[in-house]
């Protein structure tokens, strides 16, 4: 594999944002976005977008016909993605693609289990050091359920991000805190992504029971959308992910993608 992407890439890329972050005293912004949707190359450009608005890490999903996290917005654009023909493969090469224009945000390649478990963990793993992809999100995937795929991450010095949400016991929050490689997904409120209101009231309480047992950073998902919900959970969280509202921000296209991201990003500075 080349040295050069070994060296930029990985779990030592995931924890020098959070440092940084942690340093400009706010959070780091972690957008989301499916590759394939509304197109593939109009997708490689959301990518590309989101990296100039200023994300800290990018989690670029992977269409799956069965996405039991994801609310409708999301649900629909990979529905859409999937009807294109996208697969793991093609998301792969969309990571490629955006590195061989030189842009080095870390990206977490982020999918359910069974479309990487069909594309082989060892070749995941593999390919993901090759392009550099800094590490794997994978929602279906229980920490208690990992030790094959967790194995090869550490191998291959990848980033591996677990979950803990509200109704997370406290074993299953110090196990997801103790294999965690890079950061915990806290996921806010209980349900599928997407787009609300308000923020759960209980957030802090929450982050609180996992600093408990963890200093590992903690970003937050699930129904952030606008940049005043961004800092309000940037003021007490690590990281502050965002994705429904960028890709139902698509359907006006690559610059409507980019504005919100940007608003986000410029929201965390002040939070």
């Amino acid at each position: 594999m080349p040295e050069e992407i070994v060296a930029k890439h990985g779990l030592q890329a995931i924890q020098r944002v959070f440092k940084q972050a942690k340093a400009q005293k706010r959070a780091a912004f972690i957008p989301y976005y499916p590759v394939g949707y509304p197109d593939y190359e109009t997708s490689v450009e959301v990518l590309a977008a989101l990296a100039e608005a200023g994300a800290d890490i990018i989690e670029v999903g992977v269409p799956f016909s069965d996405p039991l996290a994801d609310g409708p917005t999301i649900q629909a654009a990979t529905q859409i993605a999937l009807q294109q023909g996208t697969t793991p493969r093609m998301c792969i090469k969309a990571i490629e693609t955006i590195r061989q224009r030189n842009i080095q945000t870390p990206v977490m390649l982020m999918g359910y289990a069974n479309p990487f478990m069909a594309y082989g963990y060892k070749h995941l793993t593999s390919d993901a050091q090759h392009v550099g992809i800094d590490g794997l999100v994978i929602p279906d995937m229980p920490a208690d359920e990992v030790d094959t795929l967790q194995t090869l991450v550490e191998a291959a010095d990848l980033g591996f991000v677990h979950f803990v949400a509200p109704t997370s016991s406290s074993e299953r929050i110090r196990l997801s805190a103790e294999k965690a490689r890079g950061y915990i997904y806290l996921v806010s409120v209980t349900g599928v992504t997407g787009e609300r209101q308000t923020i759960a009231t209980e957030l802090r309480q929450y982050i609180a029971s996992i600093r408990l047992v963890t200093q590992k950073p903690i970003a937050v998902g699930f129904g952030i959308s606008t940049a005043e919900q961004a800092a309000e959970v940037g003021a007490i969280a690590d990281g502050v992910i965002v994705g429904s509202a960028l890709v139902k921000s698509a359907e006006k296209g690559v610059q409507a993608v980019y504005q919100l991201a940007k608003s986000l990003r410029d929201a965390l500075n002040a939070s």
